[in-house]
């Protein structure tokens, strides 16, 4: 608390990357900067990238660029500007915007990443040596696992779901599952839930990999053989942990209001329900780093690139999401 007749220090800014420039990335990023006025919850927002290529596509925007100065923080790299046309090119501008907006995490510079989205494959085509973003930044901050949650507050109960595998080829997710690993993430999750959350006694539940959560055996091992040890891992650690449940059954309203987090197998089998319930709402926020980032839940949408209709409220939500577990991270 300050003195009397002292003013509080400023809180910490929230930065945010700009994406794939040949997708929607930079516009909703744009968008929802003027929406919030440039700010959220009294913390400056801050837009790093290529300074030229943001501020023309604040024109675009419709937006004054002058109402962006010292909002943009300019990596000094090029971005080739052609709407739904990824460049191999514009890889250096994409990952040292992600790159500085660690870097400002990490010294204190910043309270929070929000990264709009990135096109994986011509990144891969540069020499981009990673799956996405997750496992991106888990590298740039030295963890070893980084965990991805889905999640939207904007529904009523909440929905937070986790894929166990994210960005593989489902062929390949049986050999991927070990009760050790599967505990592993779970104890990310809760402790996400506690910290960045503000849950004093999280639930997980966990969903299995079968149908019927393969009803005792009869339709398939995995639930009964790895799933279930990695719950009773958790539960003899002394967290609250369902499961495995019934994927089929575990998102509607009435489900919801049982648990705090899903942790799911596979990709689709968390992304599915929450695309479905909250897709404009859902927020990407990565757990187990030691800086807090979030994403809006949707693509480069290269589609509708340029044409000045895509939706900023997953940006929105995404900014709010990384002010609000700032602030519970005391930052």
């Amino acid at each position: 608390m300050s003195k009397r007749g002292e003013e509080a220090a400023p809180k910490l800014p929230i930065v945010i990357s700009q994406g794939e420039p040949a997708g929607i990335g930079p516009e909703v990023t744009l968008k929802a900067w003027a929406a919030l006025n440039g700010a959220v919850a009294g913390r400056a927002l801050k837009i790093i990238g290529s300074g030229d290529f943001l501020l023309q596509t604040a024109r675009q925007c419709g937006l004054n660029p002058a109402s962006l100065a010292g909002a943009i923080i300019d990596t000094g790299q090029h971005s080739i500007c052609e709407p739904g046309k990824p460049n191999a090119a514009n890889a250096p501008a994409v990952t040292s915007a992600i790159e500085r907006g660690v870097q400002a995490c990490q010294s204190g510079e910043a309270a929070a990443l929000v990264t709009a989205p990135i096109h994986k494959a011509v990144l891969t085509e540069a020499g981009f040596g990673f799956p996405g973003h997750t496992e991106f930044l888990a590298a740039l901050t030295g963890r070893k696992q980084a965990v991805m949650m889905l999640a939207s507050s904007d529904i009523d109960p909440p929905l937070r779901v986790v894929p166990f595998t994210i960005h593989i080829a489902l062929k390949d997710v049986f050999a991927a599952l070990t009760a050790d690993a599967i505990a592993a993430t779970g104890t990310v999750v809760l402790e996400a839930l506690a910290q960045d959350f503000g849950l004093l006694n999280p639930r997980l539940a966990i969903a299995g990999l079968n149908p019927h959560a393969g009803e005792e055996g009869t339709i398939g091992r995995e639930d009964a053989d790895i799933i279930a040890p990695a719950a009773a891992m958790l539960r003899e650690a002394g967290a609250t942990v369902l499961g495995p449940l019934s994927a089929d059954a575990l998102f509607h309203d009435e489900a919801r209001r049982t648990y705090d987090a899903v942790l799911c197998m596979y990709h689709d089998q968390a992304l599915i329900p929450i695309k479905t319930l909250a897709f404009w709402t859902g927020v990407n926020v990565t757990l187990g780093l030691p800086i807090v980032r979030t994403s809006p839940d949707h693509g480069t949408a290269l589609g509708i690139a340029g044409k000045g209709i895509a939706n900023e409220a997953s940006m929105t939500a995404a900014i709010r999401m990384a002010a609000g577990i700032a602030h519970r991270r005391g930052l």
